[in-house]
């Protein structure tokens, strides 16, 4: 059976994508990432919940806040890539969720008026979402360096508030000269998938 995406998609997205540790010096756009994010909003979260956010590290100022907080073999990365995107989970996303469910906005309170609830919640699908980003930056022809190698509290202190956790950051932008190395193996089907 083959796939309805054509398989130039497929190695765009998957077959050909690697992390990228290495980037040209070519910027990200604005609207590079606002085509991104248009596209990526659109996938599923439950309850249309959608607590990703995201801090786009452009400035010199930010950027020298941020490199000394991540681990020291990924700081001369971040250093260098063109764009930094620090990805974090809104524990408060349920806020919006009279507007983002309106099929049930009494979601907000049935469901998440406990905040461990919400941070529980906010995870998964933050991370959820974090996974659609790093393929959003794939389509737009970009590489992604995702990295959890961080203080995650100083960049929290530093970037976010007490209702923004940290998930990782990422690295974006044009693959550099040697950016990846080969590929590690991967499970077979028959190692992941069970049938009962």
């Amino acid at each position: 059976m083959t796939l309805a995406l054509d398989a130039a998609a497929q190695d765009l997205l998957f077959r050909e994508a690697h992390t990228a540790n290495t980037f040209t010096d070519e910027p990200v756009t604005d609207e590079q990432i606002q085509a991104v994010y248009d596209l990526i909003k659109l996938a599923p979260t439950a309850f249309n919940q959608s607590p990703l956010r995201i801090v786009l590290v452009r400035s010199e100022e930010a950027r020298a806040r941020l490199v000394p907080l991540m681990a020291e073999g990924n700081q001369p990365k971040t250093a260098a890539a063109p764009l930094v995107a620090i990805l974090a989970a809104d524990n408060e996303f349920h806020e919006e969720l009279p507007t983002l469910f309106p099929a049930f906005p009494q979601a907000k309170d049935v469901f998440f008026s406990e905040r461990p609830v919400r941070e529980q919640s906010a995870a998964m699908n933050a991370a959820l979402q974090a996974a659609y980003f790093i393929l959003g930056i794939r389509a737009a022809g970009l590489a992604a360096g995702p990295m959890t190698g961080l203080d995650f509290a100083a960049v929290q202190k530093e970037f976010l508030d007490g209702d923004h956790t940290p998930l990782m950051v990422v690295n974006i932008g044009k693959p550099g000269e040697g950016a990846s190395y080969p590929r590690s193996p991967r499970l077979s089907f028959e190692q992941a998938v069970t049938t009962v």
